[in-house]
């Protein structure tokens, strides 16, 4: 019983955070398999302290996920226009934008004709082609893509007006640093725009706290940060952000954040 209950607290969200039929079929594949054979031999409770991330290859497992997150419509449609609603009210156009994580590129290519320029950014080359064939295809020209994590992208501070992290901040181990430099790339009185998803606030944390390692040891899963809505709020707050609006379209979905430097 407790294996089934957390193979369905893992594959629910897996569904959350991938949302792809494709790679929701390999991991429930790989997940199971591997779940129950560890609790054969009475090693699933003892695997909480897995290295995080031990295969290093981040960026081929979001390559292996890319051509299905391109192809599967988003899950809360109602939520993400939403979301674009709020972020614009924010855009001018004379802005300099970078997103980080972009993925295949939609948001920013939405959000281009509200601002001068976007830098949008991902670590994964095979989510990128998307992105660039999203662009081809639009009549957008001032968006450039770019393969790189955000530990190696090098920016002037203060160089943008607006941050978009939108489905990212849960994936790094590195998350303060990620947001300080956020901090430093902003300009004075610059907007940081986050949706991150809380696993430590999810009705289903304790299983996943337990097997989500698990998901990443074996190459399922990508590293995921255990963080609550507390986490992620005071370590927007410890550098130095003020949180300006806070949202969160129902129980256990990204909550969304605008928190702005000071001017």
């Amino acid at each position: 019983m407790q294996t089934k209950k957390t193979l369905r607290a893992l594959i629910t969200f897996q569904t959350l955070l991938f949302s792809s039929p494709l790679s929701r079929r390999d991991f429930i594949t790989t997940a199971t398999s591997s779940a129950l054979a560890l609790k054969a031999n009475n090693k699933l409770d003892t695997m909480t302290n897995i290295p995080e991330d031990r295969s290093g290859q981040t960026a081929k497992i979001w390559d292996r996920f890319a051509k299905g997150y391109a192809k599967q419509p988003i899950d809360d449609q109602e939520a993400y226009e939403k979301k674009l609603s709020i972020t614009q009210k924010y855009l001018t156009k004379d802005m300099e934008v970078l997103e980080y994580g972009c993925g295949t590129g939609e948001t920013s290519l939405i959000h281009a004709p509200f601002v001068k320029h976007i830098l949008a950014t991902d670590i994964s080359g095979k989510m990128l082609e998307a992105a660039h064939k999203r662009l081809a295809a639009s009549p957008v020209k001032n968006v450039e893509f770019q393969q790189v994590s955000i530990d190696q992208l090098q920016l002037k501070n203060e160089s943008k007006d607006v941050v978009l992290g939108l489905s990212i901040l849960h994936l790094l181990k590195n998350r303060d640093e990620a947001i300080a430099k956020t901090y430093q790339w902003l300009k004075p009185g610059g907007i940081f725009v986050s949706s991150t998803t809380c696993v430590g606030s999810m009705g289903s944390a304790p299983f996943l706290k337990r097997i989500l390692p698990i998901g990443s040891f074996f190459g399922a899963l990508p590293y995921v940060n255990t963080l609550t809505k507390e986490d992620l709020k005071e370590s927007l707050i410890k550098n130095k952000f003020e949180i300006e609006y806070e949202w969160q379209p129902k129980k256990d979905a990204a909550v969304f954040i605008i928190a702005r430097k000071s001017a």
